[in-house]
């Protein structure tokens, strides 16, 4: 087993491959785009299974949270078990989608559910209503010279967040530099000049819209921002000419997942964290 920071141009590409393969097997991608980006520019912990001159096993590890991913054509021999054996015994290991033997994988290295992320999904192609805006907040697309405050207040809309509240400026330079990024799918909400709110959209290769993320200031929650952040962005995808809109979020975020039941989304797939129990 090969462990790496960062991967050179050829074993990212043997990754990339990986991924695509097993992507094709299982219907769903097993690497999120956080692990996408650090195959491609470095940054964690990258473990690497060959078979011969074949890559067979890849993990990445960062931040407490873990992916593993075994080729297709490489399954049960024990490569998956080796993976999550040299990992650190804190870590937590997502499974995306419900693929056949990861339950069963994360039980036998004694892994348990400890989280669940949520699917949805709306079509665009139905109705969806007019966003409206209180007196004294503004609702206008992102500008270059509101990343510092972009950041500050991206880490307190998810200050509990494992993932999404840690971003730093490079982690939004590099998804700013990804040929989906559009700045008129960027949307921000502000009060007396200091952002308070954000809905950032995305368009997948496939024409795919998401909900990419959305974060609201807490100071300012229960005043409906949320619900105007969003519906603008759906507005804004709907004027795109794309048929179906995503959006992940967390099955314990209960009234966010209410949110969007509200506004017409529905449960589409689910990924499921596993971690170890420690008495």
């Amino acid at each position: 087993m090969v462990v790496v920071h960062e991967l050179s141009a050829e074993q990212s590409a043997a990754v990339l491959d990986l991924a695509e393969r097993a992507a094709e097997a299982d219907g769903v991608p097993p690497l999120s785009e956080q692990t996408l980006l650090a195959v491609r520019h470095g940054g964690g912990e990258h473990h690497l299974v060959h078979e011969g001159a074949e890559l067979a096993g890849y993990a990445f590890a960062e931040a407490g949270s873990a992916e593993v991913v075994v080729d297709p054509a490489f399954r049960r021999r024990g490569i998956g078990s080796r993976l999550l054996a040299e990992l650190p015994q804190d870590v937590r290991i997502w499974a995306h989608g419900e693929v056949p033997g990861s339950a069963e994988l994360a039980a036998s290295q004694g892994l348990r559910p400890v989280r669940t992320l949520l699917q949805m999904r709306r079509a665009l192609t139905e109705p969806i209503p007019v966003w409206r805006i209180h007196a004294g907040y503004t609702l206008r697309t992102f500008q270059p010279g509101d990343a510092a405050g972009w950041l500050r207040l991206n880490a307190a809309s998810f200050a509990s967040h494992p993932e999404q509240g840690q971003w730093t400026e490079e982690d939004l330079r590099r998804r700013m530099a990804e040929p989906w990024f559009d700045p008129k799918g960027f949307f921000v909400v502000t009060k007396d000049d200091k952002l308070v709110g954000f809905h950032w959209t995305k368009v997948h290769p496939d024409g795919m819209g998401e909900v990419y993320v959305v974060g609201v200031d807490p100071a300012q929650q229960g005043v409906g921002l949320g619900r105007t952040l969003t519906l603008a962005g759906l507005n804004h995808l709907k004027g795109l000419g794309l048929d179906t809109v995503l959006l992940y979020v967390d099955g314990e975020n209960t009234s966010a997942v209410r949110l969007y039941e509200s506004l017409g989304f529905r449960r589409y797939q689910v990924d499921v964290q596993f971690g170890r129990s420690f008495t």
